[in-house]
């Protein structure tokens, strides 16, 4: 229950800042910067149908929803809904108590950075949790799954068709700002989202190696690889363990490892991404007797 609710959350405040970049920085200027709000504020000026931004942005939404649910996966399609269906009405809402809102910065290309920066951040919290805006984030995320594409770039691929929208109803400049706006959100975006992705590779060898595979296994609940490294001075044979953790469980690791063993050989590498399949890590044979014998 508790996940749940961190998961909504988190999915509200990644919509909103994305809804809120779109509305103080992208439409005063006109910008079409990677985004179905973008397109949506091109349809809003050339097809005089009354519908706002908002509004359109919830149509073109509905259609990437189909698409997310054949193309993408069922959950992603699901978390998509609600945020599809919220990024809509954080813009409606700002366009009824601020009707007559026409920017902060009174500056396109300032605009430009601020939306880029603030809309990066939101829909970073998005893509970490599974699940996106909706718009051009279905399609992003459909090109990462079908063909590895990475996900800023993309975003910048169709963010860049979208933009190429804004030479044809508004002028050159607010055409080349959006391009530029695009091929940098998706710089932005590829850094925030690995940089919450980063893995760390541990390498230990240790006297201790037994307890610290144990601790891994047991109360990390994480998987572990063995080898057998020979030192080079002594020809030596040693156990090494082989641990790839996240951020939060490398603090747990590391100072697991310091204290138990202070003397142990550690070896740390980044890693950007992990790709595997999931599997439940059991008690270790050591634990299970314990308990028989209990």
């Amino acid at each position: 229950m508790k996940d749940k609710l961190e998961q909504f959350i988190m999915l509200t405040v990644g919509t909103w800042i994305t809804g809120s970049a779109v509305f103080f920085f992208m439409m005063p200027s006109h910008l079409v910067v990677a985004s179905i709000s973008g397109l949506a504020i091109v349809l809003q000026k050339v097809v005089p149908v009354g519908l706002n931004v908002g509004s359109w942005t919830l149509i073109l939404n509905l259609v990437c929803l189909v698409l997310a649910y054949f193309f993408v996966s069922k959950a992603f399609a699901a978390k998509t809904v609600y945020t599809s269906i919220l990024l809509s009405l954080v813009i409606e809402f700002y366009e009824k108590v601020m009707p007559n809102y026409h920017g902060i910065m009174h500056d396109s290309f300032l605009d430009l950075i601020c939306y880029l920066f603030v809309v990066s951040f939101g829909l970073a919290i998005l893509f970490i949790r599974n699940s996106s805006s909706g718009g051009l984030d279905v399609i992003t995320m459909m090109l990462n799954k079908y063909f590895r594409i990475p996900l800023g770039t993309g975003m910048a691929v169709a963010g860049a068709c979208v933009s190429l929208t804004s030479f044809f109803v508004y002028d050159a400049k607010t055409g080349v700002l959006s391009l530029l706006g695009t091929y940098l959100n998706g710089i932005i975006l590829d850094h925030i989202i690995f940089g919450m992705r980063n893995r760390k590779k541990v390498c230990i060898v240790s006297a201790h190696i037994e307890e610290i595979k144990d601790f891994v296994l047991n109360e990390m609940h994480s998987g572990a690889s063995m080898y057998e490294q020979i030192g080079a001075y002594s020809n030596q044979a040693h156990p090494e363990l082989e641990v790839i953790v996240e951020r939060d469980e490398y603090n747990k690791l590391i100072g697991f490892v310091t204290k138990i063993d202070p003397d142990a050989f550690v070896t740390i590498y980044n890693v950007g991404e992990v790709i595997y399949k999931p599997k439940v890590i059991e008690s270790s044979p050591r634990r299970i007797e314990a308990g028989q014998q209990q």
